[in-house]
């Protein structure tokens, strides 16, 4: 018999013609659209091959298993040596008579298995569209977002794997319908309030360092990328309010981040800015916040009228609370500054509550109002980019949140005491623990065992300065900082064995690595420029200009410049008004 007789036309396999018939619930061998069709009971086990191959090239007899049913025509016969393929199992419907007795009805298709099909065929359609949906809904949210050029003030934007500084700027620009009555008329937006967001390397902790909008400060000539694309320089101006960093003479938030670099010498990753809506449709999104009130609280001018003891607030209410100054403390913005940090500890307390993470409702409005009423910098300008912050900060417990101001004091070149200048050293040791990654909390930065080794790098009997040889490297600090410090450390410090050995790859923190028979030298070296002992680091020698072993020393983005001590506090002045945002504070 040829191929066409064996059922193997075309390529194709005989276990591939025996098709279940879904009317009668059993197999029938397909040979063509044309070819007669033979039915086959099943199911059957492999080994109850009785009247199937008996006889081979013989039909089986009528109402045996395997033989023809009424009416059909008798199936194709097997190729000697060759055995017809088992039916494939299938299981029994329920009420169904047992295969091979005559009279047998077709059996039905069940109501269960017509449904689990409809449900199946449903589901795929609702994942389908769901996910449809889902980019539709995340291509929505992204249109939603504004962004502005950074202009090169950041550090190109923050990272997974290091301290995270974010710059959260807040205008007085009366944008959005119903803000007509609120900050000053016509004013274009100057940076109002400010808080830099320092996140640990680690995520176990944060500050949120409140810089008042009347300190004065130096704000520096700020590169500004223009409408039609070309970069426009704004000229900086000395001795001016910090909140002129934004809006005045066309300067953009890349300028207040330049602001604020000089004034910490911390480098924002980026920047987030919220005008009065924000504070209005978020804390609608969340079902308002609740804020503890020491006393009645009545100002006209940003429309607040509260009773005393804790109130829940949102939308207008909200956003009267944060503006108001009068009403509070000494009525000035230093005592708003505080009001805001206390409602900021509320919200976040609220977002990470689970009357808010599980439901998806306040979620959805949390994302449409918070992509509607910031501005961020560019490299943080979609959903994806603001989900990987979002988890960033989200491992961090509010209970190791710090609330701080900028220790000022009253301007001593004004009889109207209307600005604030920095009161050091309590600012400059402020400055230090955020650029150190020093926590506010008493939450520890590292384990103990690794602090007892830092100490213990320290300790022991230190060469004299003459006998310290080392090679400087800039790793990224300010260009020209490798000469700057060997002409310190030759003129100034007595290392005369030193020597510029050019650039390194970037570094966040100042290093000094050392051999093991150059610990003396290393101590001495760290004594002279206030290195901790997190920055010595014990390894290998190398070869100066002379030839001989020396250390090098290379100057990370933390280096302030030659003579400055590196060791950052441990602990947070004595004067610094701080809190922590788990725990509520009572506005006064």
């Amino acid at each position: 018999m040829d191929a066409q007789g064996r059922g193997r036309a075309d390529n194709i396999d005989p276990a591939d013609q025996w098709v279940l018939n879904p009317d009668t619930g059993e197999y029938e061998l397909q040979l063509g659209h044309s070819a007669p069709q033979s039915s086959v009971p099943g199911p059957r086990r492999a080994g109850s091959r009785r009247n199937a191959g008996a006889g081979r090239g013989r039909t089986a007899a009528p109402g045996r298993q395997g033989g023809d049913a009424p009416g059909r025509a008798a199936p194709a016969r097997e190729t000697p040596g060759r055995d017809v393929p088992h039916p494939r199992r299938r299981r029994p419907v329920p009420d169904e008579p047992l295969p091979g007795r005559r009279g047998r009805r077709p059996a039905k298709k069940s109501k269960a298995k017509k449904v689990l099909l409809w449900t199946g065929g449903s589901m795929a359609f609702v994942l389908v569209a769901a996910t449809t949906a889902g980019y539709l809904y995340i291509k929505h949210l992204n249109d939603n977002i504004s962004s502005v050029s950074d202009d090169g003030a950041s550090t190109g934007g923050f990272q997974k794997d290091r301290a995270i500084n974010i710059l959260l700027i807040g205008t007085d620009k009366r944008t959005g319908k119903g803000n007509e009555g609120y900050g000053d008329k016509g004013s274009v937006g100057h940076a109002d309030t400010n808080i830099l967001l320092h996140v640990s390397k680690d995520r176990s902790n944060a500050t949120a360092l409140s810089i008042p909008r009347d300190l004065i400060v130096n704000v520096p000539d700020c590169p500004t990328q223009q409408p039609d694309g070309s970069t426009k320089v704004i000229p900086g101006t000395d001795n001016v309010r910090f909140n002129t960093s934004l809006g005045q003479d066309g300067r953009t938030p890349s300028c207040t981040m330049r602001t604020v670099t000089a004034l910490t010498g911390v480098k924002p990753d980026d920047f987030m800015v919220a005008d009065f809506n924000a504070i209005k449709t978020l804390t609608s999104a969340v079902g308002g916040v609740d804020v503890c009130l020491g006393k009645d609280l009545h100002d006209k001018d940003s429309h607040l009228d509260l009773k005393k003891g804790t109130q829940h607030i949102q939308g207008e209410t909200a956003l009267a609370f944060v503006r108001t100054r009068h009403a509070v403390g000494f009525g000035g913005d230093l005592s708003r500054i505080q009001l805001q940090q206390q409602f900021l500890s509320s919200l976040m307390r609220k977002l990470k509550s689970n009357d808010t993470l599980t439901s998806p409702t306040k979620m959805v409005d949390v994302a449409e109002a918070a992509t509607k009423a910031l501005t961020v910098d560019s490299k943080i300008n979609s959903i994806g980019k603001l989900k990987d912050l979002g988890l960033e900060l989200g491992k961090l417990n509010p209970k190791n949140l710090t609330f701080t101001t900028v220790p000022v004091i009253d301007n001593p070149a004004e009889k109207v005491h209307a600005t604030v200048v920095l009161k050091n050293p309590s600012a400059s040791q402020v400055f230090q623990m955020v650029r150190g990654d020093v926590s506010f909390t008493a939450v520890k930065q590292q384990k103990k065992e690794e602090k007892a080794a830092e100490a213990a790098r320290l300790k022991g009997p230190q060469s004299a300065a003459s006998d310290v040889r080392v090679r400087v490297t800039n790793g990224g600090a300010v260009a020209g900082s490798a000469q700057e410090t060997l002409t310190w450390l030759q003129n100034s410090a007595g290392v005369l064995k030193s020597e510029n050995a050019g650039n390194a790859a970037p570094i966040e923190k100042t290093t000094l690595e050392y051999a093991p028979d150059q610990a003396a030298q290393a101590r001495k070296l760290a004594a002279l420029m206030g290195l901790s002992g997190a920055a010595l680091k014990p390894g290998q020698s190398v070869t100066n200009s002379q030839g001989l072993p020396a250390m090098t020393l290379t100057l990370g983005k933390d280096f302030q410049g030659a003579g400055v001590p590196l060791t950052a506090p441990s602990k947070a002045p004595d004067d610094v008004q701080k809190s922590t945002a788990d725990k509520v504070q009572c506005a006064k």
